[in-house]
């Protein structure tokens, strides 16, 4: 395989064959029943799709316990946040290890099979301490956590079928896919960027920072799972359609949907989304202010800092670190105290919250902060999400 090699070496690929697929179909009223939630959905997604590899299935206990512990796989590889599928102790009391397991979406599809190799009981607060440096249950991560199943299923899985994404089918790009484009593009350099949030100038400003040392741009906006106060995924791609019409230059950027949910693991989660785009193809990776953090929970560059605990060839993809970015009053463009001169009276930054609330109130927030078609999205949005 061309370009930068997948975590561990292969991406993997857990989608079931026409053979196969005939196989389950047959046994679909047989099998005893599992029902995913839309995490779980994505997460066995992203498995199959590969965007998890070398991961073919959810966590064994020995894994998930290495993985809390250590951010390790038993094998020694890197990994940051356990992969895994909870369910209630009646459900796992009714699966038998060794049996297969019928897959449902949150809906009552037939959509995956697992080989249940495993079911174990696990600790909550151990995991919310290591993964998420908090137990407490205000933390979006924490909460689901503390709200699931006490016993973790673990074993292969096979997609049924790779279905286009409901809402993005065109930007719906696997990571086979993404590796393709890449070679056809003769990208030998690409940097990945992750969000959950609207663009803005500061992303934009260090997205062409990025884009100024290496040979292409991987747009990878998450629209699985996120916080119910996060902005909807579907105006968030809108306002990067925006940006891709009138921003950026086309021939050097690829806007892509990322299949993923959140977490809101902040260090962990940063490590977490760099392997994941190193799978997707790409060499480097943008990890910026509170990456993945949410609330007060962690420290301004802990997502960075992270970064010092592996050596760089075992995470095998380059982290590209910036500070947070403002506009500069005094010099009239967007830059970071590396690169102003300014005091911070002369700086226009906002927070997200604070957008979302001038948003609400009907109000653009100021060129400064938001491309103004952009902003003009955001606002339609948001006074479409009141009524």
């Amino acid at each position: 395989m061309d370009g930068i090699a997948p975590h561990g070496g292969q991406l993997v690929n857990r989608i079931a064959t026409p053979a196969e697929r005939a196989e389950f179909l047959a046994l679909s009223e047989k099998l005893p029943r599992v029902k995913l939630d839309e995490r779980a959905t994505s997460d066995l997604i992203a498995i199959a799709i590969g965007g998890f590899s070398p991961l073919k299935g959810f966590m064994e206990q020995e894994d998930y316990e290495k993985v809390v512990d250590d951010m390790r796989l038993t094998n020694g590889l890197p990994w940051s946040i356990p992969v895994t599928l909870p369910v209630e102790e009646e459900i796992a009391d009714s699966l038998k290890e060794g049996s297969w397991i019928r897959l449902d979406d949150s809906e009552g599809k037939f959509i995956g099979v697992l080989e249940l190799t495993q079911k174990y009981r696990y600790n909550k607060a151990h995991e919310a301490i290591n993964v998420y440096r908090t137990d407490d249950i205000n933390h979006p991560g924490v909460k689901v956590l503390y709200e699931q199943g006490s016993i973790y299923l673990a074993g292969p899985v096979w997609l049924l079928e790779r279905y286009p994404h409901p809402s993005f089918p065109k930007y719906q790009i696997d990571p086979v896919e993404s590796r393709k484009l890449f070679q056809e593009k003769g990208w030998k350099t690409i940097v990945g960027f992750q969000t959950r949030n609207p663009i803005h100038r500061a992303h934009e400003y260090i997205q062409k920072c990025a884009l100024e040392i290496v040979d292409g741009l991987f747009l990878h906006p998450l629209v699985g799972v996120t916080k119910s106060d996060d902005v909807p995924a579907d105006v968030r791609m809108r306002c990067y359609e925006i940006m891709m019409d009138k921003y950026f230059p086309q021939d050097r950027v690829i806007l892509a949907i990322n299949p993923c949910s959140m977490r809101y693991a902040g260090p962990r989660e940063a490590i977490f989304h760099a392997i994941v785009r190193k799978n997707y193809g790409c060499t480097h990776f943008i990890v910026g202010r509170d990456h993945a953090g949410v609330g007060d929970y962690y420290g301004t560059y802990d997502g960075q800092k992270i970064f010092a605990e592996f050596e760089p060839q075992e995470l095998g993809i380059v982290p590209m670190m910036f500070e947070h970015a403002f506009y500069c009053k005094r010099t009239q463009q967007m830059a970071t105290t590396k690169t102003s001169p300014s005091t911070k009276e002369e700086r226009i930054h906002l927070s997200g919250t604070k957008v979302r609330e001038m948003l609400r109130r009907g109000e653009l927030p100021p060129p400064e902060f938001s491309r103004p078609e952009v902003a003009a999205e955001l606002a339609n949005a948001m006074m479409h999400l009141k009524e």
